[in-house]
């Protein structure tokens, strides 16, 4: 691997700081990876509608680019690929919103739909209105996946520019979220790959291509297509992209189009001018107006080689929105510099601390965090490889954060079961972004309050508890057993234990995880790739199975 970085560790924090120092008119918190106006009012009822976009990094210029006057008031930006998490969302939202309320736009990725949707709920609590828009723009996914569990791509990018415009020109929260969700479900997109890409973390290529193959209706995280083909003539392979996109709109002669070229990070500008001519060209052809068309590099996936098409069918107010100014330095950029703003996080709602206190099993819970610890720590390799085949690449180096978030833990956590699952629970939701952090927290959260006023449980109740968590995860998830998911390792567990005991459970985990490797995936990034995913175990199937299996050990 070949990248000018320093540690992959700290990509995403020098990178912002990087972004920030050019841009003078943005800002950026201490204590999360958030890029703000540096401009908002100080007086949060002096402030407009707020809108907040963001997701895993490794997309500039998406999303911090987009952040200014007439398009985002905030981005937060997980890891490279990572959902951010909660509380990285729900500063955005305190530090930017005020009683006109937030409107939040999510592509459609499990992650970002939790982390976002978790933190709307709790702006909500705490007096901010707030709506969430949704873009699933995908059309390669259109014969095997309904519109609403589509990806969410490139489109993002016009609906972040329409919704920014409603919001600066004074529009209340209903009618900005309205014009959001319109755009969100009427356009487009269609994407090619030429190459894969590079996760920091992981340190290789996704996946491979030979010299003349290329990757159709792939998506923004260096996972592969829907399906694999012979590289032909551009002007053949734009027509192609663009089939299913006419089709999925049905325009009408005439019908007047905003297009988007968007690089994926390592296609030249000769190569996007000669896909935007053509694409330009066969519109013209088909009886289809081009009002607006904008060329280059607007979400991308790290160094990928390749490029996608977006169409958005335009009406007088749409035009208008499109053509509002703004100051976000990727629509366009200017060349000013200056000093790093920082900004402060705003107060998230507080934990108690309660005083540290030894229970009755505080020495067994210790001994068995430690060896969960150690043990996702030995499988990140595996894990790593796993996520790679079906995914982006990085559950291995989430699992690693979980580890580190064990270890960190204070001493009063292990007073009793129920703080213990709960501390673990908030440590998680904070240390691990995606949909890893929050699916496991919820479900120890529900684990926690089971087992709350118990010090020592007896086996039934710790069966209750772990069934609790389970039916957490389904509950924020929606994931069923079946759906290749770290469910079909934790539903055969609690089955096997409820009929034969702990060490059965534990047994019955690392079988069913082997297993997941011939299931179809239905939830998740592996649900695009569809048969292209099995072969090889589901990652989070088998790191349950690997803490199941610590904790057995632990206990031995």
């Amino acid at each position: 691997m070949k990248k000018l970085i320093n540690d992959p560790r700290h990509v995403v924090r020098e990178m912002l700081e990087g972004y920030v120092a050019a841009n003078p008119a943005l800002a950026m918190m201490d204590e999360f990876h958030v890029v703000l106006r540096a401009d908002l009012p100080q007086d949060p009822t002096r402030r407009p509608v707020a809108l907040i976009s963001g997701g895993g990094s490794g997309h500039e210029p998406a999303h911090a680019g987009y952040v200014g006057e007439g398009m985002l008031s905030a981005a937060v930006v997980g890891d490279v690929f990572t959902s951010p998490s909660v509380d990285a969302v729900l500063a955005a939202i305190l530090a930017t919103a005020g009683p006109a309320g937030a409107v939040l736009i999510v592509k459609n990725y499990t992650g970002d739909r939790l982390n976002f949707g978790l933190a709307a709920e709790l702006a909500l609590q705490q007096g901010i209105p707030t709506a969430i828009v949704v873009v699933a723009d995908d059309v390669a996914l259109r014969d095997t996946i309904a519109r609403d569990r589509r990806r969410g791509i490139a489109g993002t990018v016009l609906v972040h520019k329409m919704a920014g415009a409603a919001a600066a020109r004074g529009d209340p929260l209903d009618r900005v979220a309205e014009i959001g969700r319109s755009a969100a479900s009427h356009v487009v997109t269609m994407g090619v790959g030429l190459g894969s890409c590079t996760v920091p973390a992981a340190g290789r290529a996704g996946f491979e291509l030979g010299p003349d193959e290329i990757e159709l209706g792939l998506g923004i995280h260096g996972e592969k297509g829907v399906a694999r083909g012979r590289l032909p003539p551009v002007d053949e392979l734009v027509d192609r992209m663009l089939e299913p996109l006419l089709s999925e709109l049905a325009v009408s002669s005439r019908q007047p189009v905003a297009l988007l070229v968007n690089g994926l990070g390592a296609t030249t500008a000769m190569e996007l001018a000669i896909v935007t001519r053509r694409a330009l060209a066969t519109l013209t052809e088909r009886g289809v107006t081009v009002e607006r068309v904008w060329t280059g590099n607007f979400m991308t996936a790290l160094e990928m080689p390749g490029c996608s098409l977006s169409l958005l069918p335009l009406d007088e107010e749409r035009q208008e929105l499109l053509d509002h100014a703004t100051t976000a330095p990727a629509w366009p950029g200017n060349g000013r510099t200056g000093p790093v703003k920082h900004v402060a996080a705003p107060q998230l709602t507080p934990t108690e601390a309660d005083a540290a206190a030894e229970g009755p099993l505080s020495p067994t819970m210790r001994g068995v965090v430690s060896r969960i610890a150690a043990a996702l720590d030995a499988a990140e390799p595996r894990l790593t490889a796993l996520d790679s085949h079906a995914g982006d690449g990085d559950l291995g180096a989430s699992m690693m954060r979980g580890a580190e978030a064990l270890r960190a833990l204070a001493d009063g956590s292990y007073e009793t079961p129920q703080r213990l699952l709960r501390d673990i629970g908030e440590s998680l939701r904070r240390s691990i972004a995606g949909s890893s952090g929050p699916l496991y927290a919820a479900a120890l959260l529900r684990a926690s309050h089971i087992l709350t006023g118990i010090e020592r449980p007896t086996d039934a109740q710790w069966l209750d508890a772990f069934e609790g968590a389970i039916a957490a995860l389904q509950d924020i998830g929606g994931a069923r057993p079946g759906d290749r998911t770290m469910l079909d390792a934790l539903v055969p567990a609690s089955l096997a234990w409820r009929q034969n005991g702990w060490l059965a459970g534990a047994s019955a985990a690392e079988t069913a995880a082997a297993a997941t490797a011939s299931m179809r995936p239905r939830m998740g990034r592996a649900a695009y790739l569809g048969d292209r995913a099995m072969g090889q175990p589901d990652g989070g199937a088998v790191a349950v199975a690997i803490w199941l299996k610590a904790i057995e050990e632990a206990l031995a």
